[in-house]
């Protein structure tokens, strides 16, 4: 696992070992950032279930003005604070050490927006409706940001009442769903 483009271009990220994380493969990622590469420079990027933190690392190294890690597990803590360091990172990197729930509710009270939120949670996690429907109430959206969620082509997502699916990229295994807020008239 490695850092595809931009300034930390070629380091080898390191990944906690054991089942606890499924780092997103290069070739999915790699596709993903050719999809969103003209958003990246200057955003807020915001990485819900971090493992390595590869994700928002590759936003950083692609130009992205902030990334917001979220992660539980002491292991991927560890190494997202390693990858962070062997990139030089960590000055336009902010990491949460908590549940995912408990992270959107004190970011909201920051008040902050992010322009691009990806979330890849445990392929068998029940309450990912739950968190696509705080994500959207705690105003950490502007109408100009969107979800990624990284999901089992085998997950069935249903979608909360203002969330619209605009882009959608499948593999064998493993479903990239673009999500933007439903804009009314």
């Amino acid at each position: 696992m490695r850092v595809i483009s931009g300034k930390a271009r070629g380091t080898q990220l390191l990944a906690p070992e054991g089942t606890a994380t499924r780092p997103t493969i290069d070739r999915i990622k790699e596709t993903l950032f050719n999809i969103i590469a003209f958003d990246i420079p200057g955003c807020m990027f915001l990485d819900l279930f971090s493992g390595s933190g590869a994700i928002g690392i590759e936003s950083l190294s692609r130009g992205a003005k902030r990334a917001v890690f979220v992660e539980k597990d002491k292991k991927a803590l560890t190494c997202i604070h390693k990858n962070l360091e062997k990139t030089k990172l960590e000055q336009q990197a902010v990491i949460y050490s908590c549940e995912v729930e408990e992270a959107l509710s004190r970011l909201k009270n920051k008040q902050q927006q992010y322009d691009i939120i990806f979330l890849d949670p445990p392929y068998a996690m029940p309450q990912v409706e739950k968190i696509l429907q705080n994500i959207v109430t705690s105003q950490l959206m502007s109408a100009e940001s969107y979800i990624i969620l990284e999901r089992s082509t085998n997950t069935i997502v249903s979608l909360p009442q203002n969330l619209v699916l605009w882009k959608e990229k499948t593999y064998k295994t493993t479903t990239l769903s673009f999500l933007r807020k439903e804009i009314t008239v």
